[in-house]
């Protein structure tokens, strides 16, 4: 009899075994997602504020449809038609003054929307691909085609090329042509007449062209490929950022289950210390017809060099002028002012910096620096991006950052060069956004509860804020168009996201839309994990989701439970997207066991400390976290000391090595799903911030990667992995199986997944994964 079914047949054994039992099987939770039922997804309002679009799954189709409810009847769910969907307007696109009207890109076509009278109508199809629209005036619209800069006269009906931008070097112009091909040219033409008189011809219009551009500038990107353009509000002006394509040492990953039958390599990306390329920042002035290179040479501390290289006194450094990337370039309303966020690569500094628009020099605002790294709510990673924009008196450029060690909003003015604090406390902003009539802000935050977001309204100048939302749980808003309506995306602890409508006012009433839950679903009485918090080693205290079994069926047996992502928050109120781990964690507590899921140091959601808490060493803070946790359970929750176990998927999986290598005193059983084994081996966006790179600080690497602890393994221990999981390559266990095969190391077993990336997709794979993690802890710790 297999484990599940021996699950699903104790029932009349109970009274006499002493077994827990369970509505609940592995085959059951790990099933298609559908059989939960159909949940809200891309949220959208219509530009009427009077229809709200979202994907949506009633039928249980292979994927998502579109769907929409109309304000006029909010009780009825329609499937949207093909062809309104085709004639959709796009969500992207540039507005009027007036907001009357939405200029927006549809297959490479330019098309205008006309909101009053809810038409459309095409405006240029170039056969060529156009990009960033722009309102300069109502009759002149600014786009991008070719990497240059366009502007079409509605009323002239005339486009004007205002940009001269061209791939190559001015050099190719004027490349000679080898001994041998010029003989073989001048031979044919000798021979040939009527080709000749051709080239001849030919030569002449060229030579008149010539003399009739002769005083047209021309900027050559050389072997640069240009991108990111940003057209100013008057046209006058165009960003846009180069790179210069280089070659990586990209990994294959071979896929050995396909339909051709034959073993095929998958390309993957590069790994840790592959330097991206070099972003440069160019402004071209119209008006000047030139174009400026943007230098980063003055922003202070371009040069400085990381603490981290104290550790290796042997080694010379050179300070020298880092690498850096820029966001996208922020013009005030007339063109007086351009600001743009400029980041170093080693993420170690971010500036907010004004653009001088006619010399294209840099002058910094705010220096935002972190001896680990730059990151948090609205400050972006790895490149630019981030908040940043203007008020609409065009002296105040808006901007987040971690100064006070939360995520918060900031002004700046640029007039007097003084910065005022906006939002203020133990707590993150997240998505502002400024009114339509630029007296107010929108956002959402944490200011109730770290496991709580709730939507505020705020004085474009700062004030008190007006909390909008008030279910406890996650209030994901999608404002409607007018603001007078808010699409809320809502869900708690226990119960997936539903979409409610609301006024937007704090004292109206949320309006619930959709019922998604299936029968099947609403059967089981699902746990609201109880949200606790923990003292840790250092006087930290993480928050945590408990689930407790009956004190009748406690068999004084735990799991913790690892998420993955390393900068992620699951210790929350509201439905988490370990939808089936959360599943998992009821059937566990069914049997007895009491399961802890901890927001570990480096996770998200609790501000800069807690996120660079494994700053040059993952398996350090994050790692004593769970053996604390562990810890309080024994203390608090009656459980033995030698019944506990860990599991956990990517980052969950990497943690679940380190426990199992480092703490087997404290974790008999692990399942480590996934995992990295070697940084060395991970790619670099995300490696490098967190332990640099390996070539340049060696020990983080070293103390981070399990693969250099393996002797320390004890327990029984699960490894599982997808063969073709091109994020955390198959490689990775591969290796470290060789090692503890070299160590002589028993009581492991290596799962593997042939038909499997990083992220499961077959309810097969997610079946067997889980039947033998429950396998093991029943096993091991679990009587």
């Amino acid at each position: 009899m297999t484990l599940s079914l021996r699950i699903l047949s104790v029932a009349f054994l109970a009274s006499l075994s002493g077994f827990a039992q369970s509505d609940l099987s592995v085959q059951k939770i790990m099933q298609d997602p559908n059989w939960m039922g159909t949940f809200p997804s891309d949220v959208a309002w219509n530009e009427q504020s009077n229809v709200i679009y979202f994907d949506y799954n009633p039928e249980q189709n292979v994927s998502d449809s579109l769907y929409k409810i109309s304000l006029k009847n909010t009780s009825e769910i329609q499937k949207v038609s093909l062809d309104e969907i085709k004639t959709r307007v796009s969500s992207s696109g540039d507005y009027n003054d007036k907001r009357t009207a939405k200029l927006f890109v549809k297959s490479g076509d330019l098309y205008r929307y006309d909101i009053r009278k809810n038409q459309t109508h095409l405006v240029l199809d170039l056969g060529e691909r156009i990009s960033s629209p722009k309102f300069i005036t109502d009759s002149e619209y600014a786009f991008i085609a070719n990497n240059n800069l366009y502007v079409y006269n509605v009323e002239l009906g005339q486009i004007q090329k205002k940009t001269n931008i061209q791939s190559g070097s001015s050099r190719d112009k004027d490349s000679k042509t080898s001994e041998k091909n010029q003989w073989l040219e001048e031979e044919n033409l000798s021979l040939l007449e009527e080709v000749r008189v051709q080239k001849e011809n030919r030569e002449l219009r060229e030579k008149n062209k010539a003399l009739l551009e002769e005083e047209e500038y021309t900027f050559y990107l050389d072997k640069q490929r240009a991108f990111s353009f940003n057209i100013s509000e008057t046209g006058e002006f165009l960003t846009f950022q180069t790179y210069t394509p280089d070659s990586p040492d990209n990994t294959e990953v071979p896929d050995y289950i396909n339909a051709s039958g034959y073993t095929e390599m998958l390309n993957a990306r590069s790994k840790v210390g592959d330097q991206t390329t070099q972003r440069n920042l160019y402004l071209y002035h119209i008006q000047k017809d030139t174009v400026f290179k943007v230098e980063v040479s003055n922003l202070p501390g371009i040069t400085d060099l990381p603490e981290y290289t104290e550790n290796y006194p042997d080694r010379e450094w050179e300070e020298k002028e880092r690498a850096v990337s820029f966001s996208d370039v922020k013009f005030s309303s007339e063109d007086q002012h351009a600001v743009v966020a400029v980041r170093a690569q080693d993420n170690k500094d971010r500036w907010i910096a004004l653009l001088n628009l006619d010399i294209g020099s840099l002058k910094t605002l705010d220096r935002q620096h972190d001896e680990a790294w730059i990151a948090g709510p609205g400050i972006g990673r790895y490149y630019g991006g981030g908040t940043l924009g203007w008020l609409v008196d065009d002296q105040h450029v808006y901007y987040q950052s971690e100064a006070t060690g939360y995520s918060h909003l900031y002004l700046h003015n640029v007039e007097n060069n003084t910065q005022k604090q906006l939002t203020k406390g133990d707590y993150e902003v997240f998505n502002p956004q400024l009114s339509n009539d630029k007296t107010s802000w929108f956002f959402t935050s944490s200011e109730v509860h770290p496991g709580e977001r709730h939507f505020y309204k705020m004085p474009v100048m700062g004030g008190k804020s007006t909390q909008l939302t008030s279910m406890e749980g996650k209030n994901s808003v999608v404002l409607s168009p007018d603001e007078k309506q808010m699409a809320i995306v809502f869900s708690n602890s226990n119960t997936p996201e539903e979409l409610y409508l609301k006024k937007t006012k704090a004292n109206a009433t949320a309006k619930q839309l959709t019922e998604g839950q299936s029968e099947a679903f609403k059967a089981y009485n699902w746990r609201t994990p109880e949200l606790i918090q923990f003292e840790v080693e250092d006087g930290a205290k993480p928050y945590a989701r408990l689930y407790k079994p009956e004190e009748s069926v406690d068999i004084n047996a735990a799991v913790i439970f690892v998420h993955g992502a390393g900068y992620l928050q699951n210790a929350h109120k509201w439905w988490s997207s370990y939808f089936r781990e959360y599943m998992f964690h009821n059937l566990l507590t069914d049997l007895g066991y009491t399961v802890l899921d901890i927001d570990y140091r480096g996770s998200a959601g609790y501000g800069r400390d807690w996120r660079t808490g494994i700053y040059r060493h993952m398996g350090g803070k994050d790692l004593s976290d769970q053996v604390d946790g562990a810890k309080h359970l024994v203390e608090n929750h009656g459980v033995n000391p030698e019944k506990i176990g860990i599991y956990g998927g990517s980052y969950g999986g990497f943690i679940t090595l380190m426990a199992m290598f480092n703490e087997p005193e404290t974790f008999a059983a692990g399942a480590a799903l996934r995992s990295v084994t070697d940084w060395a081996h991970y790619n670099h966006g995300y490696t490098s911030n967190i332990l640099n790179e390996p070539h340049l600080d060696p020990i983080a690497y070293r103390q981070s990667s399990p693969i250099y602890f393996a002797e320390g393994l004890e327990g029984h221990l699960l490894i599982a992995h997808g063969v073709v999981d091109t994020n955390v390559h198959f490689q990775d266990v591969v290796r470290l199986s060789q090692r503890l095969i070299e160590l002589e190391k028993e009581n492991w077993e290596l799962a593997v997944y042939p038909v499997e990336g990083h992220g499961f997709t077959q309810p097969s794979s997610w079946t067997d994964e889980y039947r033998r993690i429950l396998e093991l802890f029943e096993r091991t710790i679990g009587r």
